[in-house]
């Protein structure tokens, strides 16, 4: 039975707080669905900072702080810190937290991009902050900047100077040849932890036929080898993991990607999203791996070596 690696990725910067009650904001609420996903059978918890009085997407390592130790201490899973932050945030905020905790391993989109999260808007009527309406309707002039230069940079500071190693988040066709020229300038070495991101608008859709283009591309451009993972928003998060199962891939669900467990039905905590994508992965033959097994498998230097 071939071992397959479970991210959850708790929060993140689209969905705001209006949208569900069980999206978690506080540091408590953070412990507590992260420690509930990795018991579900989360091998890694791909993580993002919110302030707990606004419920705003936070760069502030102060907020991470709040929740990692505890993450770390009651897991043991993969704490995986967003390089992306917010689409709002400058590039030095957003590896503030990231480059003062070192840590295992992290995001980081392989380019710039439109992060079209308005459509959002439309199914919200009652707010519960001042900020999130004018957030998600300025996204149609939104644009997401990471750039080669912040690219490399990133490579640089957290990768060489810090030993991280990325889960390299490829929201179109392009962005994997953007990842393979990082590998011919020799700063990206294997094993390759690709993160193939569907439906966000501005990115690929999450058609089951561009899951095997880029597959395919993914194939020619790295015959040495690597490891891909699927996330896919809304609806399509379920459908295309199980997809990817099958195909011998990796898997991310979470509430950062959708807030449904089925449709019509929120998710009550992101540890549901794990029950239910690791029935559907041992349906198919697939054993969920040990952080221990991820940390193997994608080449970490381990927790001992971050300054969480």
């Amino acid at each position: 039975m071939s071992k397959i690696v479970i991210t959850c990725a708790l929060t993140g910067s689209i969905h705001t707080p209006s949208m569900s009650p069980y999206l978690p904001v506080s540091a408590d609420e953070m412990v507590a669905q992260g420690v509930a996903a990795a018991e579900a059978g989360a091998a890694i918890l791909h993580l993002h900072a919110r302030d707990p009085e606004t419920g705003r997407p936070s760069a502030s390592p102060a907020h991470y702080a709040a929740f990692l130790p505890q993450l770390k201490q009651a897991t043991g899973a993969v704490l995986n810190l967003t390089t992306g932050g917010s689409a709002t945030m400058t590039l030095d905020e957003r590896l503030a937290a990231p480059m003062e905790m070192a840590p295992e391993m992290c995001s980081l989109n392989m380019g710039s991009m439109n992060f079209a999260l308005y459509p959002m808007a439309e199914r919200i009527s009652e707010w519960k902050h001042d900020w999130e309406q004018p957030f998600l309707e300025g996204s149609d002039d939104l644009i997401f900047k990471n750039t080669p230069r912040d690219i490399a940079h990133v490579l640089t500071e957290l990768g060489a100077k810090r030993g991280a190693r990325f889960e390299f988040e490829c929201y179109d066709v392009g962005h994997l040849y953007m990842l393979r020229h990082f590998v011919d300038r020799g700063m990206v070495q294997g094993p390759l932890f690709l993160q193939f991101v569907f439906g966000v608008l501005g990115g690929i859709g999450a058609d089951p036929e561009n899951l095997s283009h880029m597959k395919r591309i993914a194939d020619k451009l790295f015959p040495e080898g690597y490891v891909f993972s699927v996330l896919a928003a809304g609806r399509h998060q379920m459908p295309l993991a199980a997809m990817a199962a099958a195909m011998g891939g990796h898997v991310r669900v979470g509430l950062e990607d959708s807030l449904m467990l089925s449709r019509g039905r929120l998710a009550r905590s992101n540890a549901e999203q794990v029950e239910k994508i690791r029935r559907i992965v041992e349906e198919l033959g697939r054993e969920p791996a040990s952080p221990d097994e991820a940390r193997a498998l994608l080449g970490l230097k381990g927790a001992d070596r971050t300054a969480i």
